[in-house]
C-alpha cells in the first residue's frame, strides 16, 4: 500500500461509517413516514432539507475553524449527510409521481431545491454568527 493510500484510509473509513449511519437514519425516517402512493414524499423532503441545514451549518463552522481531526468532515459531510440526503431517492420518488401527477412531481422538485438552498444558507449563517461571537 502506498503512503498516500495509507494516509487516506482513515478518511475512507470515516466516509463509509458516516454513510452507514446516514443511510440507516434515512431508512428509519422513511419507515416512520412512509410515502403514500402518488403523494408528496415527506420523509425524503425532510431528510434533504434537514441535511442541507446541517451541512450549511458545518460549512459555516469549518470556514471559521479547522476541525481538530481529519476524519470529521469526511464522516459528517460526505458520509453521513451524503447518504442521508440522497438525490437518487428524490429522483426515484419524482419518477414514480410524474406519470400520474406531473405537477406534484415538478412542485416537489422545485420545493426541494428551494428549501434545500434556504436551509443550507440558514445553517451557514447561524454557524457563522455563532462562530464569530
Amino acid at each position: 500500500m502506498s503512503d498516500a493510500a495509507a494516509n487516506d484510509a482513515p478518511r475512507l473509513w470515516a466516509v463509509a461509517a458516516g454513510g452507514a449511519v446516514g443511510t440507516a437514519a434515512r431508512a428509519g425516517l422513511v419507515g416512520w413516514l412512509p410515502p403514500p402512493e402518488g403523494a408528496f414524499p415527506v420523509a425524503v423532503f425532510v431528510a434533504n432539507v434537514a441535511g442541507a441545514l446541517v451541512l450549511g451549518g458545518l460549512a459555516g463552522f469549518w470556514e471559521r475553524r479547522a476541525p481538530g481531526h481529519a476524519w470529521l468532515a469526511p464522516f459528517f459531510a460526505i458520509g453521513l449527510l451524503g447518504s442521508f440526503t440522497t438525490f437518487s431517492t428524490l429522483a426515484l420518488d419524482l419518477a414514480a409521481l410524474a406519470p400520474a401527477r406531473p405537477w406534484l412531481a415538478a412542485g416537489t422538485a422545485f420545493a426541494s431545491l428551494l428549501a434545500g438552498m434556504a436551509a443550507a444558507a440558514l445553517g451557514w449563517s447561524l454557524a457563522r454568527r455563532g462562530a464569530s461571537g
